[in-house]
């Protein structure tokens, strides 16, 4: 079995020479496969970046602690003012 996650229909435009091009090099029924496995790596790129960031983050414990600090403040300060107008 080719995909294990659901697919979804796309439609593109392309010009008409990139269409015979791309039915002459991989064949009607095949060019979703074909533009898949080409544009794959390329999103799977920015996504390892991404994600590669957001565990250099989490490492810093200084900024770990620091965030934690910060959204627990804003968690005070909001029912602090609900407080205010509430009377």
């Amino acid at each position: 079995m080719y995909m294990a996650t659901a697919t979804k229909k796309l439609t593109i435009l392309v010009d008409a020479d990139m269409h015979r091009a791309l039915l002459l090099k991989v064949g009607r029924g095949n060019i979703g496969r074909f533009l898949t496995d080409a544009a794959k790596p390329l999103l799977a790129t920015k996504n390892t970046s991404l994600r590669s960031a957001y565990a250099e983050m989490a490492a810093d414990s200084l900024r770990e602690k620091e965030a934690h600090e910060w959204s627990e403040n804003l968690l005070t300060d909001s029912y602090a003012a609900q407080e205010k107008y509430k009377k």
